[in-house]
C-alpha cells in the first residue's frame, strides 16, 4: 500500500462498512476535473457510501456497511458462537417502525475538505403505511438542522415543521415529531438539513437513513447532487473566497441505497470499455487513483474489462447501468466494496507494477476485482433480504469471482484446484471447533453484522456453492442462478429462492440436500470401513478435538461421496450419484482396486480410512500417472494430518504419505504439505531445540530438492506452477534454516541494501528475503525494510517491509518495531506487523503482552473497526498451553468484566455483561480455537513424535491415548536425521 504525500489539503478516502479514512493528497489544484455522469460515479474530490436510504458517517453520514472481502485473504476470520447475536431482544427492536416507506431520494452534499465539515440536503419521499407523527431513521454523528414534512393529505398546512427532535446516540436513531399525523395511504415529502464534520477514523456506521422495517430489504431510486470546494485562486469570486463546483448525478434504477457511493478528491484515471455480447452496448470502465500511483492500476481495469461481458453471458442478463468504475482508496479498512457503479477498495486489492509484481499479487488483484464484478448483479441486481443471508453474497462471489468466471480468463492458474487450500481447508479449519456457527444465523441487530465477516460467510458458504455446482454440474448450476436472477430482478431474497432456481433447472430437490449444510454448525467426518462386500460408511460430527458429545454429534448431512474406483485395466471413473444420507451406509465395491471418497475433493467433509488403506493410497498417490488427481492428492494430505492431530487416525500415517509424496511435482500439493507442516511446526514452537531442529531437517529434506531443481532464477516462459513452486520451496527451505539458501537470500539483499538496487530480488522472492535478511542480521538490515516501509515501491514491496520488520530476533528491535506501530504506521497497516510478530518465535509472547499493555489505546485506535479482530487474532493465536488459555480468559474477564466463558471461550451471549464487550474482539474471542489443548496429549507426544518418527523411529500413536501416549517403536536402527538434511 502506498503512502500518500504530505500536503495542507486532506480529503476522505471513504470505506464502506465501518471504514472512514482520512488521506492526503498532492497538488489538487492542477488536476483535471472530469467527472464521470450515470450512478454514482467519481468526481475529483473525496469519497462518500451511503447505506440503504441511509445517509452514512462520512464524518457524519451513514454509510454502507459491509465486507472485508476476507480482509485480505491471507488471513483467517473468527466468528460469533452459534445461536443469535443479541438474543435477548427481538428482531422488531432492533429494526426501524414499519410506519413509513421511503421510495425516492433527492440528496444533496456540500463538502468542504479544507475545513473537513460537510452539509447536506435531502427530500425523502415516503408511503405512509398506518397513521403516523413521527418518523425515526437511523443517524450517527449527525447534527440535524432541520426537519419537515410536505404532504397534500395534511388538513391545514401542506408543510410543518417538526415540533420535536430526539437524538438517541447510543442507538443511532433520530426522532421527529410533527403536529399533525399524516394519514394511512397518503404520500408525503421529508424535507431534512445536517451538518457534521469529515473525521479521520476508519469507522462508519452502516444503518439506513430512512427505512421501512425490513430496513436493507427495501429498495428505492434516487438523485444526488454534490457541491464541494475547489479552493482555488481565481476560481471563483464568492464572498468567502472559495469556489464551488456542482456535480449533479442521473437517476438511479431501483436499489438498496446502501451500494450508493459517490467519490470526490484530486483522482486521475485510466479508461477501457467492453461491449455487451448480449446487446452490443460500449460500456465505459474506469478506475481511479492518486497520480503517483495510477500506473499500477491498469491491470485491474485489464480484468475487469474481460470478465464483464463473460458475466453478462453467464447470467444471460446485462449490467443495467451506464458505467462502472472503481475508486482506489490508501487508507481502507476492508478489501473491497461493490458499490453500485463504483467499486472501491484498499491498494493491495486492485494497483500492481507490471514490471516488479509477484504472482502472488497479480492474483490477488484478479480475484478481488471478479469478486466484486460477482456482485454487481449478485448482491446489487439481486440484493439479500437482510444480512443473516450475507453468506448467500458472499459465498457466491467467492464461487463464482475467484473460482468459475476467473477460470475463464486465467486458465492456468488452476483456481478450482487452488480453491482447495485457499477456502476448503480454511473453512473445515474454523467450523471445526465447538464455538463455530451455523453459515446462517439470525442477525436482529445490524450493529452486530460484523460479527459474521468470518470464513464461514466466505469460504464455507462458497464451499457449499462449490459442492452442489459439482453434484450437479455447473452449467446446471449456473441456469438455476440465470432463473433466480431474472425471478428477482432488482428485489430481495433469501436462500431458498436461489435453491427454487437451481432446483428448477436440475429436478433436484435443493433445500432437502443443502439445509443443513447451511443452518447447522459444523460438518462430518465419513469413517470409512472396508468389508467383504465392499465399504461401510459412517458420519459423524468433526472436532479438532475428536470428542463430539451425543448432543453435538446430532446433524445428518445428505453427503454427496463422489467414488472413485477403477476398473481391470486401472482406468478411474467416479460416481456421483451416491449420496449418504443416514448415518452409516454400505456401498459394494472391489477394494483390491484403488477407490478414494470425496473424489476431485469437493465435498466440504474430511474422509477417514484405515492406516492400510491410507497407505495403499499413499503409494498410488506418489506413482507417476497415478488416477488420484491433484484434488485428490491434496485432500489425502490435508485430511491425514487433520485426522492425526483430533486423535481420529495415526501420525505416523500422514507423515509417510508426507514422506512418499517426495517426488511430487504439482505446487499446489506441495502447497498443502507446507500448510500441514507448518500447523505442527506452530504446535512445537516451545519445544526443545532438538525436536524443532528435527522438524526443520524433515522439512530441508522434503524441500530443498526442489530449489535445487528450480533453482532462484524466474523466466517469462515459466508456468504459474513452476513460478509457485519455486517461491514456496524457498520459502519453507529458509524458514527451515537451510544454510545454502539463507546465504543466497542474504547476498541478494545485501546487494540491495549497498547499493539500492533491487534487481537481483525477484519479485516473487521479496518477501522471503527481506524477512530473512532481517531475522538473520541486525539493525542494518531492519533500518534498511524499514525505509521501504515509509517509501514503498508497491503494495507488495510495503506489505514484505512490515512482515520483515516484525521477522526480527533482536529484543532491542523488536521493542522499537512495537512502539513503531503506535507512532508511525497506518492503521490499515497494523495488523501485519501483529501477523508478522506472531510467526516470530522470539515476539510471540511479546505480541501478546503488548496488546494486553495497550488494550485501551489500541481499542480506541480500532473504535468499530474491522480490523481489530485481527489484532486480537495475532496477538494470541501462537500461544499453544493450557496456561496460555487461561491468562488470556484472566485478562480478558478483568478488562472487560465478563463473568461467564463457557469452554474454549465460549462466552454466554445471554450475559447481559457480555455487551461491555466490544463486538469485533467478542468476535474473535468466541473462536479462540488454536487455545483448544491438542486432544489427547497430543502436545505432549509431540517431542517423541519428532524425535522419534522423524530421525527413522517410527511411531505408531494409538487413538485416544491421554497426555504421555502409549507407544510401540520399531526399526530404530534406521538412518540418522542428519541424513534427511
Amino acid at each position: 500500500m502506498l503512502p500518500l504525500p504530505q500536503c495542507a489539503v486532506r480529503a476522505l478516502a471513504y470505506a464502506p462498512f465501518r471504514n472512514l479514512a482520512r488521506v492526503k493528497f498532492p497538488n489538487y489544484h492542477s488536476l483535471p476535473r472530469t467527472p464521470l455522469t450515470g450512478v454514482s460515479p467519481i468526481t475529483n474530490y473525496s469519497t462518500f457510501s451511503i447505506q440503504r436510504t441511509s445517509l452514512s458517517r462520512l464524518g457524519g453520514i451513514t454509510l454502507p456497511f459491509r465486507r472485508n472481502l476476507c480482509f485480505n485473504h491471507d488471513n483467517k476470520m473468527s466468528s460469533p458462537g452459534t445461536g443469535a447475536i443479541n438474543p435477548g431482544k427481538s428482531a422488531d427492536e432492533f429494526r426501524l417502525p414499519t410506519n413509513v416507506r421511503p421510495t425516492h431520494y433527492d440528496l444533496t452534499f456540500k463538502t468542504d475538505l479544507e475545513a473537513l465539515t460537510f452539509q447536506g440536503y435531502g427530500i425523502i419521499s415516503l408511503d405512509v403505511n398506518e397513521d403516523t407523527d413521527e418518523i425515526q431513521f437511523n443517524a450517527s454523528g449527525l447534527n440535524i438542522e432541520k426537519a419537515s414534512i410536505q404532504s397534500e393529505a395534511l388538513k391545514t398546512e401542506q408543510t410543518q415543521e417538526s415540533t420535536e427532535s430526539i437524538n438517541d446516540k447510543d442507538n443511532e436513531r433520530v426522532k421527529v415529531k410533527f403536529a399533525t399525523a399524516l394519514p394511512k395511504g397518503s404520500k408525503a415529502k421529508l424535507h431534512i438539513s445536517w451538518d457534521g464534520k469529515l473525521t479521520d477514523g476508519m469507522t462508519v456506521s452502516e444503518k439506513p437513513f430512512v427505512a421501512d422495517g425490513k430496513e436493507d430489504d427495501g429498495k428505492a431510486v434516487g438523485k444526488l447532487k454534490l457541491a464541494k470546494t475547489f479552493s482555488l485562486k481565481g476560481e471563483s469570486g464568492s464572498a468567502d473566497g472559495k469556489g464551488w463546483k456542482i456535480t449533479r448525478f442521473e437517476k438511479t434504477p431501483l436499489m438498496s441505497t446502501y451500494l450508493v457511493a459517490f467519490a470526490n478528491g484530486p483522482f486521475e484515471y485510466l479508461e477501457s470499455s467492453y461491449t455487451s455480447p448480449l446487446s452490443g452496448r460500449k460500456v465505459p470502465l474506469r478506475i481511479y487513483a492518486t497520480s503517483n500511483v495510477i500506473h499500477q492500476a491498469q491491470f485491474s481495469l485489464d480484468v475487469k474489462a474481460k470478465v464483464m461481458p463473460i458475466y453478462e453471458q453467464t447470467f444471460e442478463l446485462e449490467y443495467p447501468l451506464p458505467k462502472l468504475d472503481t475508486l482506489v482508496a490508501h487508507d481502507f479498512d476492508a478489501g473491497a466494496m461493490e458499490n453500485w457503479g463504483l467499486i472501491t477498495g484498499r491498494t493491495s486489492a486492485f494497483l500492481l507494477d507490471p514490471k516488479k509484481a509477484d504472482l502472488a499479487a497479480k492474483k490477488r488483484v484478479a480475484t478481488v476485482t471478479s469478486h466484486e464484478c460477482a456482485h454487481l448483479w449478485f448482491g446489487d441486481v439481486v440484493t439479500m433480504a437482510w444480512w443473516d443471508n450475507l453468506w448467500l453474497n458472499e459465498g457466491f462471489a467467492t464461487l463464482m469471482g475467484e473460482v468459475i468466471i476467473i477460470d475463464k480468463v486465467f486458465p492456468e492458474w488452476k483456481v478450482n484446484t487452488e480453491f482447495i487450500n485457499y477456502h476448503l481447508n480454511r473453512a473445515l479449519d474454523l467450523d471445526a471447533v465447538r464455538s463455530s456457527h451455523p453459515i446462517e444465523v439470525p442477525v436482529p441487530d445490524a450493529n452486530q453484522i460484523n460479527q459474521i465477516f468470518d470464513a464461514l460467510s466466505y469460504s464455507k458458504a462458497g464451499s457449499v456453492l462449490r459442492m452442489l455446482a459439482a453434484f450437479v454440474g455447473e452449467e446446471t448450476f449456473l441456469k438455476g442462478v440465470s432463473i433466480y436472477l431474472k425471478k428477482h430482478l432488482y428485489g430481495n431474497t433469501v436462500a431458498k429462492d436461489l435453491w427454487d432456481g437451481i432446483g428448477e433447472a436440475s429436478g433436484r430437490d435443493i433445500p432437502a440436500m443443502l439445509d443443513n449444510w447451511i443452518m447447522k454448525i459444523g460438518f462430518p467426518v465419513v469413517t470409512v470401513k472396508e468389508t467383504p462386500e465392499g465399504i461401510s460408511v459412517r458420519q459423524d460430527r468433526f472436532l479438532s478435538t475428536g470428542d463430539p458429545s451425543e448432543e453435538e454429534n446430532q446433524t445428518i448431512w445428505q453427503i454427496p461421496l463422489n467414488i472413485l474406483t477403477t476398473d481391470g485395466s486401472g482406468k478411474p471413473s467416479v460416481d456421483r450419484t451416491v449420496v449418504l444420507k443416514d448415518r452409516e451406509m454400505n456401498i459394494s465395491l472391489d477394494t483390491t482396486r484403488t477407490f478414494k471418497l470425496n473424489a476431485g475433493t469437493n465435498g466440504v467433509y474430511r474422509v477417514a480410512y484405515t492406516p492400510e488403506r491410507l497407505r495403499k493410497l499413499g503409494e498410488e498417490a506418489a506413482r507417476e500417472g497415478s488416477v488420484l488427481s491433484t484434488q485428490d492428492r491434496m485432500g489425502l494430505v490435508s485430511d491425514a494430518l487433520i485426522l492425526a492431530k483430533a486423535g481420529i487416525s495415526s501420525t505416523s500415517s500422514g507423515l509417510e504419505l508426507i514422506k512418499n509424496l517426495r517426488g511430487e511435482k504439482e505446487n499446489l500439493v506441495w502447497s498443502s504439505i507446507s500448510t500441514e507442516l507448518a500447523g505442527l511446526n506452530k504446535i512445537f514452537w516451545e519445544q526443545p531445540q532438538e525436536v524443532r531442529d528435527n522438524f526443520d531437517a524433515f522439512r530441508r529434506y522434503l524441500f530443498k530438492p526442489i530449489v535445487d531443481r528450480l533453482g532462484y532464477e524466474y523466466s517469462e516462459t515459466d508456468s504459474p506452477d513452476t513460478v509457485e513452486l519455486r517461491t514456496l520451496a524457498i520459502t519453507v527451505a529458509a524458514a527451515a534454516n537451510d544454510k545454502d539458501v539463507v546465504s543466497e537470500l542474504q547476498s541478494r539483499f545485501k546487494h540491495f541494501q549497498e547499493t539500492g538496487d533491487d534487481s537481483k530480488i525477484p519479485a516473487d522472492l521479496l518477501k522471503v528475503t527481506y524477512s530473512t535478511a532481517v531475522r538473520k542480521g541486525g539493525r542494518a538490515e531492519y533500518e534498511t525494510v524499514k525505509k521501504v516501509y515509509k517509501n514503498p515501491p508497491t503494495p507488495s514491496a510495503k506489505i514484505g517491509a512490515m512482515l520483515a520488520m516484525a521477522a526480527t530476533k533482536d529484543k532491542e528491535l523488536i521493542e522499537e518495531m512495537l512502539q513503531f506501530i503506535l507512532s508511525d504506521v497506518q492503521i490499515q497497516d497494523t495488523m501485519y506487523y501483529f501477523s508478522g510478530a506472531s510467526a516470530n518465535r522470539a515476539a510471540r509472547r511479546r505480541i501478546g503482552e503488548f496488546f494486553e499493555e495497550n488494550y485501551d489505546k489500541i481499542c480506541k485506535m480500532f473504535e468499530g473497526n474491522f480490523s481489530l479482530s485481527y489484532i486480537v487474532k495475532f496477538s494470541f493465536n501462537g500461544l499453544t498451553t493450557e496456561k496460555d488459555a487461561e491468562d488470556v480468559k484472566k485478562f480478558f474477564e478483568v478488562m472487560i468484566s465478563l463473568s461467564q466463558f463457557s469452554d474454549n471461550f465460549h462466552i454466554n451471549p445471554l450475559n447481559p455483561r457480555a455487551k461491555i464487550l466490544p463486538s469485533i474482539i467478542l468476535l474473535w474471542l468466541s473462536h479462540l480455537m488454536l487455545f483448544t489443548p491438542m486432544p489427547n496429549g497430543w502436545n505432549a507426544r509431540g517431542r517423541m513424535l519428532l524425535n522419534g518418527w522423524l530421525t527413522g523411529e517410527k511411531i505408531m500413536i494409538r487413538h485416544k491415548v491421554p497426555h504421555v501416549p502409549d507407544c510401540t517403536v520399531y526399526n530404530r536402527h534406521v538412518a540418522n536425521t542428519a541424513k534427511l538434511s
